[in-house]
């Protein structure tokens, strides 16, 4: 039911869209059946649809000292949607020692990608796979690191979603791990991409590096394993990385070793 429920959030989500924008513009539908899509549809699309399997162990696709931000070991789904297979995601920003990485402040309001340390740092290959989608069209915008900027990326991100899910990833990369495993790393720096749809790569091989592009505040990799390799179809499933336990918000990845939870 799960999956099935994965399957049907986004269309559903797009179905109420289109409803409303029918209503209004050309010709008037029946209300309550109208209320009753749109309330099943955002219920999917909030709450349900988690699968509940043995998490996947993968290599971790970043190296050096990483924060774990909206991680599973915090909540599960750990973006607080379900949506485009995030139910169990994981943000790591590059964090090196000497607290080099610009915070949240009132002052500027925005930065360029290039005054965080985790701009350009190498995205590594979670594990031998194919190359099923390459994207790199999207530009590094700057940081959305204060209060005013924030509020500006809330009405950002309402745009990118009726856009469509690349607009939420920005330049990113869909991999075929095998078994019915996929593998989307989000956020990537244009320009950076190694690879293109078939190519075979290698656990640890670098394929792009960190970027700020789509719906993202600073620059950070976003990485999560699904079902499916359409992120708008697709179910979240648990994964592991490597040999440590997964830290808490905010706590230090050394050398990204991190795990989640089982479900």
């Amino acid at each position: 039911m799960a999956v099935v429920l994965a399957r049907i959030r986004m269309p559903l989500i797009y179905l109420g869209l289109a409803a409303i924008a029918v209503d209004s513009f050309l010709v008037d539908l029946p209300r309550w059946p109208l209320l009753a899509l749109l309330a099943v549809a955002f219920a999917v699309y909030l709450r349900l649809g988690t699968v509940r399997r043995p998490p996947v162990e993968v290599a971790p696709p970043v190296t050096g000292r990483w924060l774990a931000y909206n991680s599973p070991a915090d909540r599960v789904p750990s973006h607080h949607l379900h949506a485009y297979g995030q139910t169990y995601a994981i943000d790591l920003v590059s964090d090196p020692a000497g607290g080099r990485r610009p915070g949240l402040a009132w002052w500027p309001l925005a930065r360029r990608p290039s005054d965080f340390p985790g701009f350009g740092q190498p995205v590594l290959a979670p594990a031998d796979a194919t190359v099923v989608r390459a994207h790199d069209a999207e530009r590094d915008h700057w940081s959305r690191t204060s209060p005013p900027a924030m509020l500006y990326l809330v009405a950002e991100g309402t745009v990118r979603e009726l856009l469509g899910p690349g607009r939420i990833l920005g330049n990113h990369l869909v991999l075929d791990l095998g078994d019915g495993v996929y593998a989307a790393l989000a956020h990537l720096r244009r320009g950076s991409l190694r690879v293109r749809p078939g190519d075979r790569v290698a656990a640890g091989q670098q394929l792009a590096a960190c970027g700020n592009s789509g719906n993202s505040t600073e620059p950070h990799l976003h990485f999560q394993l699904m079902d499916h390799p359409s992120v708008l179809l697709a179910a979240g499933l648990p994964l592991r990385f490597g040999q440590a336990g997964l830290p808490g918000n905010l706590e230090a990845l050394a050398g990204a070793q991190v795990r989640s939870p089982q479900p």
